[in-house]
């Protein structure tokens, strides 16, 4: 699998210093920015930043970041991770992007979503009762969009175009566009009817557990006539020189995050159990390269994904740790899996 891609995907979480205390906002956006341009050095595909509206994370416009990024980069993709486009204007969405290709000379990437928090909702005045015909009309027009024709179109979500042209253009003539779903079927079949790449967020449990949706998009792709395009995931974790060492840095960290969006959401506290449990066998990466990387090559066989994206920060991870954590997936784990799947 020489061709196997491999990301890594932040939310822009607010680190601590070597003190021990939390950076700023921006102190931690131009984090980021310093963790993307070591990325690209190291050889690593793609970077990915999430969009959220919560005190945790720094990154509310992902394209923002990522035209500070392009210009200070060379090679690696630049995507969103996710875009939440239900509560935002696909005709922005679009033109935001393809000003980033214009920057970084065709890496963007735009992953879209329906996004696992909802704060962006109240926030930009749409109401949660219309979240999945949020999602299906602008996705549909999104995808008109990507022709980089004049589009006409009509719906109850936002105002109608009539033969309406947008740019700026891309000078490839299409935006590379992924749809990013959490484990729904109806999401999985739909990505495949508008013959996008499908990106699955697998942040729990055994990997394999997916592998009935890798192949329900590539039999709806066949259904439907469209492209089924090299599969990727994204799931968390973090490497540090030893497994001791990254568990001991990621758990406390992940913990309170975890436990505060719990709180939320009606989940029970994280036990230790239960985190130990899902770095041996689940959706976590967490350890030492040859660790991760022997847990990466696994998932990949398992459901036969074309990129594999790390969510490599968690929560209040001091800056030293991400940056080590970033060295050592491009330096080591990378070619730690490419060997291993090769044998």
């Amino acid at each position: 699998m020489s061709d196997l891609l491999f990301g890594l995907d932040t939310f822009g979480d607010i680190p601590e210093d070597d003190e021990g205390r939390p950076v700023s906002d921006a102190a931690a956006i131009r984090q980021v920015v310093e963790e993307a341009v070591l990325a690209d050095e190291l050889g690593v595909d793609a970077i990915a930043l999430g969009e959220h509206h919560r005190p945790e994370y720094a990154i509310s416009t992902p394209e923002t970041v990522l035209a500070g990024i392009a210009a200070r980069t060379s090679r690696i993709r630049l995507g969103s991770g996710v875009t939440v486009l239900s509560s935002d204007d696909p005709v922005r969405v679009f033109q935001r992007f393809a000003t980033v290709d214009a920057l970084s000379n065709g890496r963007a990437e735009v992953i879209l979503g329906r996004g696992s928090f909802t704060e962006s909702f109240p926030l930009f005045g749409y109401d949660l009762a219309d979240y999945d015909a949020l999602f299906e009309e602008k996705l549909q027009l999104f995808v008109q969009l990507l022709d980089e024709k004049p589009v006409t179109w009509s719906g109850t979500t936002r105002a109608a175009l009539d033969n309406a042209d947008v740019y700026p253009k891309t000078e490839s003539g299409r935006l590379t566009t992924w749809v990013g779903v959490g484990g729904t079927p109806q999401s999985v079949v739909r990505t495949a009817y508008y013959g996008l790449p499908l990106m699955l967020a697998i942040i729990g449990g055994s990997p394999d557990r997916f592998s009935s949706y890798v192949d329900l998009y590539r039999r709806a792709a066949e259904q439907f006539g469209t492209i089924a395009h090299p599969v990727g995931m994204h799931s968390p974790g973090f490497i540090a020189d030893t497994d001791e060492e990254a568990k001991e840095l990621f758990y406390p960290r992940y913990k309170v995050v975890r436990d505060r969006i719990g709180a939320l959401r009606g989940w029970p506290p994280v036990r230790r159990e239960e985190f130990d449990a899902e770095v041996a066998q689940g959706s976590m990466y967490v350890g030492s390269p040859e660790t991760v990387a022997r847990r990466i090559a696994g998932a990949v066989q398992q459901l036969g994904v074309g990129r594999f994206d790390l969510i490599y920060t968690a929560g209040s991870l001091p800056i030293s740790a991400r940056l080590r954590a970033v060295e050592l997936y491009g330096s080591k784990v990378i070619p730690m899996v490419r060997d291993l799947l090769a044998e």
